[in-house]
């Protein structure tokens, strides 16, 4: 919505500018989705490793906190995969609520 100029001469736009190019903000995303996507991994790597451990050590039963977060993760990588692919446009987290 435009807001009057305070020298009251021409409206203002109060509203973000759209980019001029949305297919290089989509290639800017697409990378840093794809950094964030090689820390997911590397998370998950550590997670299954204390999983493993806590697996022996506790008489084969998992460590519920643990599952709960690799579900989690596991959504977060298959939103970060539909944007990669192009299948989604919605963004995932941080740009969209974790779900």
């Amino acid at each position: 919505m435009p807001m009057p100029d305070p020298n009251g001469t021409e409206p203002v736009s109060i509203e973000p500018e759209k980019s001029d190019n949305p297919l290089l903000m989509r290639i800017l995303y697409m990378i840093m989705i794809a950094i964030m996507i090689s820390l997911a991994q590397s998370v998950l790597s550590i997670v299954a490793l204390f999983q493993i451990v806590i697996l022996i050590t506790n008489r084969n039963r998992p460590n519920p906190r643990l599952a709960a977060f690799g579900v989690g993760l596991g959504n977060w990588i298959a939103k970060a995969a539909r944007y990669q692919s192009a299948a989604s446009d919605t963004k995932p987290w941080p740009w969209t609520e974790l779900d």
